[in-house]
C-alpha cells in the first residue's frame, strides 16, 4: 500500500458512524493492489487463460461424442439440456481457482511475513476483510465469465440448432457468481483462522466437496426440471441460487465477526482442548447466568437456571413462529390447486378407517414409544444440521409438518371435517406444537450464534454458552414435554378422534 493510499484512509471518517460507501471505498483499496498482485503473477495468469479457453472446446468436443454416441444407438440428443448443462460446467471450472486465491489471503502473507504491513494499515477489520474476499472473487470470475461467453459465442459461430434462453443464460451466470461468492467466503473464513497454508488446504475439502454435490444436484435439475426451456428460466435453480446468497452471507457474517488482527499475528501453532470444551459447556449447563455461576441443587437449577436459558429464546421463538405460519399458508395453497385436491366427501372419512387397535397397530405403549421418537428424531436432526448450517437447516427439516398441517386444513375444512381436524391436532398439539417451535428456536440460536455472538463475546465462548443452554432446555424443557405429547396423542387424541368420528357417522 502506497503513502498517498495511506493518508487518504487516516483522513477518512473513521468513526462508529462511517457509511458503507466509506467501508466499500477503503476496502477497494485492498481489493486494488490484491488484483493487481494476482495478474502479475503467471502462476495465476496461466491457469486462467487455460481454463477460460480450453474448457469450452473441451465442452464442444465432449457435446459431439455424446451426440454422435446417441445417435449411433438411435437415441434423441437433446441440446436444450446439454447445452445449459455444459455452460453451467465451463463457468464452475475456473471459479475452483477461487480457493486457492482464497486461501492464501491470510495465511499464506503470514507465512510470506508480508501480513504485518498490512495488518498495522488504519484499515478496520472488516474493511480489510471485505477487500480480501472481493480480491479473492474477481481473479476467477473473469476466467468464469471469459469462458462462459467464449462459450455462447462459438455455439453462435458453428450454428448449434438450439440456443438457449435469454433468462436462462444469465441463471447461469448468476448462479456462477452465487458459487464463487460462497467458496471464497467459506476460504477466507479457513484462511484467517488457520495457522498454516497446509492446514489450510487439508481444510479446503470442507468448502469443494459440498459445493461440487450442489453442481451435481444442479445438473440433475438441468435435465429432469419440466420447465427447462422457460423463458424465466428453471425456477429450481432460483432456488438454489436464492439459498446459496444465505448462505454467503451467513460466511460473511461469521468470517468478519471472528476475523482479529492481533489474533492473527500472535497464534503460531492451532490448538484444540477437546476436553476443556466439554467441562465450560458442562459448566452452562448447570450455569445461573453468563459468569457460570453454578445451581446450588436441582430445584434451584429449574427454578433459575432453566428460565435464565429460556429468556434467551424470545427473538428465536419469533422467527420460529412466524417461519411456521409461512409454511402453513403454502401448505394451505397447495391444497388450493386442483391437481392436490383429494376427493372427500361425507363417506370417504369413517370411524373403520380411524385406527382402534393402538398407533398403526401397535399396542399403547408401544405407541407411546414410537411417537417419542419420531418426535426426538426430527427434533435431534435438525439440531445436528443447524450447528454446521448456521441455522439454516432448522427451517428446512421441522415445518415440513405446518406444510401439511396447512394442506389437511385446505382439505377437510371445505370437505366439513373441522372438527375432525380440531379433535385430530389440539388435544396433543397443545403441548407438541409449542414443543416442536421451542425445539427449533433452540436449533437456530445453536447455529446461527456465530453470525453475531453477543457484544463482549467470543464466537468461541458464545457457542459453548449456547451449547450449554441447547442441553439445559433440552433436557429440562423438551424432554418432558416429549413424553406428555406421545401420552396425550396416544391415550387422549385417538379416543377423541373415535368419538367424533362416531357422532359425525
Amino acid at each position: 500500500m502506497t503513502t498517498t493510499e495511506a493518508q487518504s484512509l487516516y483522513s477518512s471518517n473513521r468513526g462508529a458512524g462511517a457509511s458503507w460507501q466509506t467501508t466499500l471505498s477503503n476496502a477497494l483499496v485492498i481489493t486494488r493492489r490484491e488484483v493487481q498482485d494476482s495478474f502479475r503473477d503467471w502462476r495465476i495468469i496461466i491457469p486462467i487463460m487455460v481454463l477460460t479457453f480450453f474448457f469450452p472446446f473441451l465442452a464442444q468436443f465432449t457435446a459431439g461424442r455424446i451426440s454422435g454416441f446417441l445417435t449411433q444407438y438411435g437415441a434423441e440428443y437433446i441440446g436444450e439440456q446439454f447445452i445449459p448443462f455444459f455452460l453451467m460446467v465451463v463457468g464452475f471450472f475456473p471459479i475452483s481457482i477461487s480457493l486457492v486465491i482464497a486461501l492464501e489471503t491470510f495465511v499464506g502473507e503470514k507465512e510470506r511475513r508480508s501480513l504485518e504491513p498490512l495488518l498495522s494499515t488504519p484499515l478496520t477489520n472488516t474493511e480489510l476483510y471485505v477487500g480480501k474476499t472481493l480480491a479473492a472473487m474477481i481473479p476467477p470470475l473473469t476466467a468464469s465469465f471469459g469462458g462462459m461467453t467464449f462459450y455462447l459465442i462459438t455455439l453462435y459461430w458453428r450454428g448449434a440448432i438450439w440456443q438457449p434462453p435469454l433468462m436462462l443464460v444469465i441463471q447461469m451466470f448468476i448462479l456462477t457468481i452465487v458459487q464463487a461468492l460462497v467458496m471464497v467466503a467459506g476460504a477466507v473464513v479457513v484462511s484467517s483462522q488457520t495457522t498454516s497454508a497446509r492446514a489450510a488446504n487439508l481444510l479446503a475439502s470442507f468448502i469443494i466437496v459440498p459445493m461440487t454435490m450442489i453442481v451435481n444436484v444442479e445438473s440433475v435439475i438441468i435435465f429432469l426440471a419440466p420447465d427447462g426451456q422457460s423463458q424465466y428460466g428453471i425456477f429450481a435453480l432460483w432456488w438454489i441460487a436464492l439459498g446459496m446468497v444465505v448462505a454467503a452471507i451467513l460466511l460473511l457474517r461469521v468470517g468478519n465477526s471472528i476475523f482479529n488482527r492481533e489474533e492473527l499475528l500472535g497464534r503460531a501453532i492451532d490448538s484444540l482442548n477437546i476436553l476443556g470444551i466439554l467441562k465450560k459447556i458442562w459448566r452452562y449447563i448447570h450455569a445461573v447466568d453468563d459468569d457460570g455461576t453454578r445451581a446450588q441443587d436441582p430445584l434451584d437449577w429449574y427454578r433459575r437456571a432453566v428460565p435464565y436459558s429460556l429468556r434467551k429464546m424470545k427473538a428465536p421463538v419469533l422467527v420460529t413462529i412466524a417461519v411456521f405460519i409461512v409454511y402453513f399458508a403454502v401448505g394451505y395453497y397447495i391444497g388450493q390447486l386442483d391437481g392436490y385436491r383429494l376427493p372427500l366427501d361425507s363417506d370417504v372419512i369413517t370411524v373403520d378407517n380411524i385406527t382402534t387397535g393402538g398407533f398403526g397397530g401397535l399396542s399403547e405403549e408401544q405407541a407411546v414409544f414410537f411417537i417419542f421418537m419420531q418426535n426426538s428424531r426430527v427434533l435431534l436432526l435438525a439440531l445436528v444440521f443447524a450447528a454446521i448450517s448456521f441455522g439454516v437447516a432448522t427451517y428446512i427439516i421441522v415445518p415440513s409438518v405446518f406444510v401439511i398441517l396447512g394442506y389437511l386444513a385446505s382439505q377437510l375444512i371445505p370437505a366439513g371435517y373441522s372438527t375432525l381436524l380440531v379433535a385430530a391436532v389440539i388435544p396433543h398439539g397443545i403441548v407438541e406444537i409449542p414443543m416442536i417451535i421451542l425445539g427449533a428456536a433452540v436449533a437456530f440460536r445453536l447455529g446461527s450464534i456465530v453470525t453475531k455472538p453477543p457484544k463482549g463475546q467470543t464466537v468461541g465462548h458464545a457457542w459453548m454458552i449456547a451449547w450449554g443452554d441447547t442441553i439445559k432446555i433440552a433436557v429440562g424443557v423438551i424432554l418432558p414435554m416429549l413424553i406428555i405429547a406421545a401420552l396425550l396423542e396416544t391415550y387422549v387424541t385417538f379416543p377423541i378422534l373415535r368419538s367424533v368420528m362416531q357422532s359425525l357417522n
